[in-house]
């Protein structure tokens, strides 16, 4: 079986799995290592995944794998989040994480610039709109997105009313 065959399989697999679990499959990567696969499974929900959601759909999905027999060399798997810079791969991603800073690389230059950091405004029509730091707004057409991510945010902790300011040295 070729690699575009097993992925597909394997996906139905890990998507029921994951979606019975109350999960959402983000992504699905098989990659040739010596001698078997490299199996990697992203999974998430709201809030994020802890690692006994991800033991638990590793386990049940190893299992089955096994079951149906359906790799036929060795095979490693690895089930994961995708992590607080996750990527955005689909519409729905983008959609779901407007508003958000990402960071968005293109294979042809789009107003100049091939590389984009900003606050997601709004992706509609395959247009991902983004907002730089400078107020500045670019339309960037989803066909020539060749990567976007989220970019990790840090929220500052203000300081209550009552408390003393530190000092610096």
């Amino acid at each position: 079986m070729q690699k575009g065959e097993i992925l597909a399989k394997v996906g139905d697999l890990g998507r029921r799995i994951v979606e019975g679990a109350g999960l959402e499959m983000v992504h699905l990567d098989l990659e040739g290592q010596r001698g078997g696969w490299f199996l990697r499974l992203f999974i998430d929900k709201p809030g994020g995944v802890t690692l006994g959601d991800c033991q638990a759909i590793s386990e049940q999905f190893g299992a089955e794998l096994d079951a149906m027999d359906l790799m036929e060399r060795s095979y490693t798997l690895e089930v994961s989040s995708p992590g607080l810079d996750r990527p955005l791969r689909t519409e729905a991603d983008y959609r779901r994480f407007t508003g958000r800073l990402v960071a968005i690389s293109t294979f042809e230059p789009v107003q100049g610039r091939r590389h984009f950091a900003g606050r997601l405004k709004s992706f509609e029509s395959g247009i991902a709109t983004v907002v730089d730091e400078k107020e500045t707004e670019y339309a960037i057409p989803g066909q020539k997105i060749s990567k976007a991510r989220l970019e990790v945010e840090f929220q500052r902790r203000r300081r209550r009313s009552n408390e003393e300011p530190r000092e610096t040295p």
